[in-house]
């Protein structure tokens, strides 16, 4: 068993198929607002913080994640992490230094894993001296520690509309981000979705006016998720798998966190399917209406700095804290 010194940190960067290089080149910097830094006749780049690049597109004819960079703390966490995969029988290549320049990163490892996707983990991530500068005006993306986001991944399972509706998932996570993977059982192996977190609620509302102008961008509904409790929206991107646009996601304290099932479905609200049914979609709503009679709701989710307390109480908060100390 791998110790939490070895295991990956976070999400760091991602590389993305595409047979659209210029679609890539307006959707990332005109609607998620990263800020593009490097593009040849077949590649772009884009930043989303200090680092020199977490997103990379290759337009090599392909849709989908072409590979996902895992973070590691140092050197001796990746050579640890390369023997322990050794000796567990998992082929392991050691990155060379081409690629490691390529990547902007000190060194790295890669291994496919059981469904054919390329995973890359790597330390010493390079930083840029020039200040982050996004495509379109928005307060940024929050990655530092907790890293690019997260991804969900569709894994062979049943491919059953009661599965779907039950949202038969795992979660799983590597730092205070409530999740920064996790696997769906649709039936099929693809790449379901990366999520980026934005610091304003304004900057996910702004970049939904633009998704809406845009035929057919939309593929979920502004919508409040049960998991991270994450307000967010969906879109297609040129590569045939979705982004998911939110703010707001809960913080969990990695040493205390017990996992656990929940049966409320996906979403508090909102978040309806475009690529489902209107029958599906029926049906999906009357599980998260049902959440709304149980009085099912949770506190949004703020950093400091983010919010601005206003006179007067809550009396749906107050009787909550209430309850929740007296079950102490």
């Amino acid at each position: 068993m791998m110790t939490r010194a070895v295991t990956p940190q976070a999400l760091g960067y991602i590389g993305i198929r595409t047979k659209a290089l210029d679609d890539w080149a307006s959707y990332g910097a005109g609607l998620l607002g990263l800020q593009r830094v490097d593009q040849s006749r077949s590649t772009l780049a884009f930043r989303m913080d200090d680092r020199k690049q977490r997103v990379v597109v290759h337009a090599d004819g392909g849709e989908g994640i072409g590979f996902f960079g895992w973070e590691v703390a140092d050197a001796k966490a990746l050579d640890a992490l390369a023997a322990h995969l050794d000796n567990s029988g998992i082929d392991v290549a050691h990155g060379s230094r081409a690629l490691a320049d390529e990547r902007h990163v000190a060194d790295l490892i890669a291994l496919s894993d059981p469904v054919g996707n390329r995973l890359e983990f790597f330390h010493g991530a390079q930083t840029s001296t020039e200040p982050f500068r996004p495509g379109r005006c928005i307060s940024g993306f929050r990655t530092g520690p907790l890293g690019l986001g997260h991804v969900v991944l569709n894994v062979d399972g049943p491919d059953t509309l009661e599965r779907l509706m039950t949202f038969v998932a795992r979660f799983l996570h590597v730092n205070p981000r409530h999740h920064s993977l996790a696997f769906i059982q649709t039936g099929k192996n693809a790449v379901h979705h990366v999520m980026m977190e934005l610091f304003s609620f304004d900057d996910v509302g702004q970049g939904y006016d633009l998704a809406l102008a845009d035929e057919g961008r939309v593929a979920v509904t502004l919508g409040r998720h049960t998991s991270d409790f994450i307000t967010s929206f969906y879109t297609w991107t040129p590569s045939a798998f979705m982004v998911e646009y939110g703010w707001g996601a809960r913080t969990i304290y990695v040493e205390r966190w017990q996992a656990y099932e929940r049966k409320e479905g996906p979403s508090m609200w909102g978040h309806d399917r475009r690529w489902l049914s209107a029958a599906d979609n029926t049906k999906a709503r009357a599980l998260r209406l049902a959440n709304a009679a149980d009085g099912y709701r949770r506190p949004v989710q703020v950093i400091e700095g983010n919010y601005q307390v206003m006179p007067g109480v809550c009396p749906w908060w107050d009787s909550l804290a209430s309850r929740s100390g007296a079950q102490k």
